[in-house]
């Protein structure tokens, strides 16, 4: 079988890291972790796995410290995984499959069952939400660019049929703290890439770009299936427009 190594790029995540850790203990041929510069007990849990460790700054786009720890990665294949996310026994198996085999497909999708309020959403556009983690070393790198995403794979990629659990929101006090930094990020994009204020950005942000949305989340894709915890995410979704227009007139107002 070929080797596997894992790889993560992680700042303060002392009540995930230990459970993604354990669920690739008998899957990974190492695991390299960036470290944002953690405060908390996030390095004391990692040595406990004989893992890599590479200190770096906490970017905010930390694709980059995910591309370093990649870089870093000795192994034929690369899983990336998040520091709140957790490989099945049923995903392990897989993966244990198809990396063993002498296949022309350089990088799989798969399929991710993301926690929100309790309960693993099934509607609303976030299942199956695919993410192509699984690339063969040197063949997949992740563009830097923005905390959305996707890797870039050279060649052929596949599909895989077991799911990821991605245990993100564990509370809506964590969804809310991230959203935060990601209507910050939002915000300082829109600066940079020269938006204006003005009345036709003020409709399409404040009104029209979070009705959309939530139309398109709840109603259309059948968010409301998923019942309270489905509506929240399809309201919140849709509120991270206004919120970043308001933050990008901050931005604004503080540089002029």
């Amino acid at each position: 079988m070929k080797t596997l190594s894992v790889v993560l790029a992680v700042f303060n995540e002392e009540k995930n890291i230990g459970e993604c850790l354990a669920s690739v203990g008998n899957l990974a041929s190492e695991i390299v972790i960036v470290d944002g510069g953690s405060t908390d007990r996030t390095l004391s849990i990692v040595k406990k796995f004989d893992a890599k460790v590479i200190q770096n700054k906490n970017l905010p786009i930390f694709h980059i410290n995910k591309n370093i720890a990649i870089d870093a990665a000795a192994g034929y294949w690369i899983l990336q995984l998040d520091a709140d996310e957790v490989v099945t026994k049923e995903l392990s198996d897989e993966i244990k499959k198809i990396i063993s085999k002498d296949l022309d497909t350089n990088g799989y999708w798969i399929p991710r069952r993301n926690l929100f309020l309790g309960k693993f959403l099934k509607k609303g556009g976030q299942y199956p939400d695919y993410t192509l983690r699984l690339y063969k070393r040197g063949l997949g790198r992740l563009p830097g660019k923005d905390v959305h995403e996707q890797a870039v794979v050279q060649g052929k990629v596949g599909y895989l049929k077991n799911d990821l659990l991605h245990l993100r929101d564990k509370n809506f006090s964590i969804y809310l703290s991230r959203f935060n930094r990601y209507t910050d990020l939002l915000a300082h994009q829109l600066y940079e890439a020269g938006y204006n204020i003005n009345l036709f950005s003020f409709v399409n942000y404040i009104l029209i770009k979070p009705i959309f949305w939530f139309i398109r989340s709840f109603i259309r894709h059948r968010g409301y299936i998923d019942g309270f915890p489905g509506f929240v995410f399809s309201l919140f979704s849709s509120f991270r427009f206004p919120v970043a227009f308001i933050k990008l007139w901050e931005i604004k107002r503080r540089k002029n």
